[in-house]
């Protein structure tokens, strides 16, 4: 063989070795940057993730509770709660008939008293059935008189407030299915009620409560500072999310099959002209036209925490992390002046603008999203009406999530909708320390609104 073709032959196979190579590297590096996920994943306690998307098996050791140095336990000065004496409803005196000793009759003795102890237990309940009959009274002038019946009572037989009231507190409060809600109530109180039923009372009872949900979501708007926060609500499979929006005296919540600033507009239509709100970084809170915002520092945290673990040799998530940290002690030790919150402020502007690792993207992305939000970040500091997170929000939005473990999904939108006119009204009542069965024995006495 020609030693020309030889080589010529050699230099394609090196050609082609060279161009394997290459394509080996990129597989390599892409794997590389894949194997990072799992390196140092993401969860709910070092990111925004919530809970139900933590890999199995994950350890949540990570918080960012940090040791108070206080023994575990009740700490002094906690008041506990034990047994005490009550006003009781039966007393039962006992005496002895005869003396243990002698076997004397002591029924004409006279007795002295020496001690007594409580039982307190609850009687069998049973319902009451009040039956409501009409008669009618022909007077002289020869008009027959018709008595109607009182208003509600529009089917031959009905469950009554007390059954629709429970129901709609064991559901939405006790997150118990409806299947466990007609057994509780067949086996407690003998009422046999189908699964129907339940949801029939549920609708029942969220039409009544129709209009104090409205003046809840009046009473938010009214104040100076809204806290808001979404969650993906399965609903018969599909998709939906569940919107809240509240302050420290009140909590609404509605379902929206969007995400997007298009559900907002539609739940608070009057938009936030008066209000800041406080969120995470979701960019369709920032496409409103609301007075101002403020991050959710809870967040930023958490993302730093994440990049610190991930990166330890970058210096800066550390230091972010200990800014808002910093913050956070002195607004709470009530120690923050102007002159303080100057510094803080300056002292953030020179980190956003502080060259950062550009291989390291999810810190340039992190720095870049804190340029563009850099006055969202840290105005809590000069307004104590602003909260510096939004932990109160996802508090709210959270019993959603507890509905859903318990019950998997809802099976209709008007299911959905129950629960989040009920829970709206029972948080609103706890907010301002009201008893939640009560709250849901209220709107059950009113009229319908159908």
């Amino acid at each position: 063989m020609d030693h020309r073709q030889q080589i010529k032959d050699l230099y394609s196979i090196i050609h082609k070795l060279i161009n394997e190579v290459e394509s080996l590297k990129k597989l390599n590096a892409e794997l590389g940057q894949e194997l990072e996920k799992y390196r140092t994943p993401k969860n709910s306690s070092n990111s925004s993730k919530p809970p139900s998307t933590d890999f199995p098996k994950i350890q949540k050791t990570q918080s960012l509770r940090t040791p108070s140095g206080k023994k575990p336990g009740g700490q002094p000065g906690h008041e506990g709660t034990t047994l005490r004496m009550a006003v009781p409803d039966t007393i039962q005196k006992h005496s002895p008939n005869c003396c243990t000793c002698c076997g004397e009759d002591l029924g004409g003795y006279p007795v002295h008293f020496i001690g007594r102890r409580q039982v307190i237990d609850i009687p069998p309940i049973e319902p009451i059935v009040t039956e409501h009959r009409l008669f009618g009274v022909h007077c002289q002038c020869g008009h027959n008189n018709r008595a109607s019946y009182p208003d509600g009572i529009v089917a031959p037989v009905s469950y009554g407030p007390g059954v629709q009231s429970l129901v709609s507190y064991l559901s939405v409060r006790q997150y118990l299915p409806v299947e466990r809600i007609t057994e509780l109530l067949s086996s407690l109180f003998g009422l046999s009620l189908s699964t129907g039923g339940v949801c029939y009372l549920l609708e029942k009872v969220k039409q009544k409560a129709t209009p104090v949900y409205e003046s809840i979501r009046q009473f938010v708007l009214k104040g100076r500072v809204v806290g808001a926060d979404e969650t993906g609500v399965n609903i018969n499979g599909k998709n939906h999310w569940a919107w809240t929006f509240q302050n420290p005296e009140a909590t609404y919540i509605a379902i929206n099959k969007s995400r997007g600033t298009k559900a907002i507009d539609q739940i608070m239509p009057e938009g936030f002209g008066n209000n800041t709100l406080v969120t995470d970084c979701w960019p369709s809170y920032f496409k409103e036209n609301a007075a101002g915002h403020q991050l959710c520092t809870a967040h930023l945290l958490r993302e730093l925490k994440f990049l610190a673990q991930k990166y330890p040799e970058n210096s800066w998530a550390p230091r972010f992390s200990k800014l808002i940290t910093d913050a956070l002690q002195m607004r709470n030790d009530d120690k923050l002046t102007p002159q303080k919150s100057k510094e803080i402020i300056q002292t953030f502007q020179q980190l956003t603008k502080k060259p950062v690792n550009q291989k390291i993207k999810e810190l340039v992305s992190f720095q870049k999203r804190m340029v563009k939000y850099s006055g969202y970040v840290f105005a809590f500091l000069d307004d104590h009406q602003i909260p510096p997170d939004n932990n109160a929000s996802e508090r709210a939005i959270r019993n959603f999530k507890v509905k859903l473990k318990v019950s998997n999904f809802f099976r209709s939108s008007a299911g959905s909708d129950c629960y989040a006119v009920i829970r709206s009204i029972i948080d609103t009542a706890i907010k301002n320390h009201q008893n939640p069965y009560e709250a849901t024995r209220l709107i059950a006495i009113l009229h319908s609104t159908e």
